[in-house]
C-alpha cells in the first residue's frame, strides 16, 4: 500500500506592508500585526488540538514567516527545530513608485488571476516563471529527504500558490485563484509522484473558517491599502 507523507503548507499571519507615513516596509522587515500573531497562535493551537506531530518546520527566512512560525510552534508545543530556506521567499517585486497609476491594478492583480502566463511580472519584478524555477527545486529537495513524515512550511501567498499548482499537476503552472488568507493552512499528502498527491485542504483559517471577513482577494485588499497610503503621502 502506498504510504504518503504530509505537507502542512501555511501562509504567514496578517502583516502591515506600509509604515505610518505610507511608505512600504522593506520586504525583509514586514512585521506581523496583532491579528497576525493571533492567527499564528490559533493555528498552532489547532495543530495541538488535533494531535499533529511535526518533524520539521521550515520558513522562508523573512521576518513575517519567522514570527508566524515562532508563535505557531509555541502554541502547538512543536519540538522540531525551525529551518530557514531563502529559496522559498515570496515572489519579488520591483519598485512600487516606478509603476504608473494607470498600471497599478494590472501590476498587483494580474499575477494572481486565473492560470497565469509564466512571463507575467509581479510589480515589475520577478516573473511567475522565475518564481516557479526557484521554489519547485526547493520543494523537490525536501521531498527527496527521507527524514520526515510531517513537515510544517510557513511561507507566502504567491509561493503557496506555486507549490500547490505543481503538487496538483506536476507541471510548471501557476493557478492564481488558490486564495491564501493570512495565517491559513493547506494540507497535502504526497506520494512518490505528483499523480499520487492528494490535496486534503486549502486555505483553512481557524479564526475565520467560513471566510466571512471579506470577499476581496489578498492582492485586491493590498492594492486598496497601497493606494490609500500613497494618497496620504502625497497629501502630506
Amino acid at each position: 500500500m502506498l504510504e504518503r507523507r504530509r505537507l502542512l503548507l501555511m501562509r504567514h499571519g496578517a502583516v502591515e506592508y506600509f509604515a505610518p507615513d505610507g511608505r512600504p516596509y522593506l520586504p525583509t522587515e514586514v512585521p506581523l500585526t496583532e491579528r497576525g500573531v493571533e492567527q499564528a497562535t490559533a493555528m498552532g493551537a489547532a495543530l495541538a488540538a488535533g494531535g499533529v506531530r511535526v518533524d520539521r518546520v521550515i520558513t522562508s527566512g523573512l521576518m513575517r514567516t519567522r514570527s508566524t512560525a515562532e508563535h505557531a510552534v509555541a502554541a502547538g508545543k512543536i519540538l522540531a527545530p525551525v529551518e530557514h530556506w531563502p529559496d522559498l521567499q515570496e515572489i519579488r517585486g520591483g519598485r512600487l513608485g516606478a509603476i504608473p497609476e494607470a498600471q497599478l491594478r494590472e501590476a498587483f492583480i494580474a499575477p494572481f488571476e486565473g492560470p497565469v502566463p509564466l512571463d507575467t511580472r509581479f510589480l515589475g519584478g520577478e516573473t511567475v516563471g522565475e518564481l516557479l524555477d526557484r521554489v519547485i527545486p526547493a520543494l523537490q529537495r525536501l521531498l527527496d529527504r527521507g527524514d520526515w513524515d510531517t513537515v510544517l512550511l510557513v511561507l507566502h501567498g504567491g509561493v503557496n500558490r506555486a507549490l500547490l499548482s505543481w503538487l496538483l499537476t506536476g507541471q510548471k503552472l501557476f493557478f492564481g485563484g488558490f486564495e491564501q488568507a493570512p495565517g491559513c493552512l493547506n494540507v497535502v499528502d504526497v506520494g512518490g509522484t505528483t499523480a499520487s498527491n492528494i490535496i486534503r485542504m486549502i486555505n483553512y483559517s481557524p479564526l475565520d473558517a467560513l471566510h466571512t471577513a471579506t470577499r476581496l482577494s489578498t492582492m485586491e485588499a493590498l492594492l486598496a491599502r497601497y493606494q490609500s497610503a500613497r494618497e496620504r503621502r502625497i497629501a502630506s
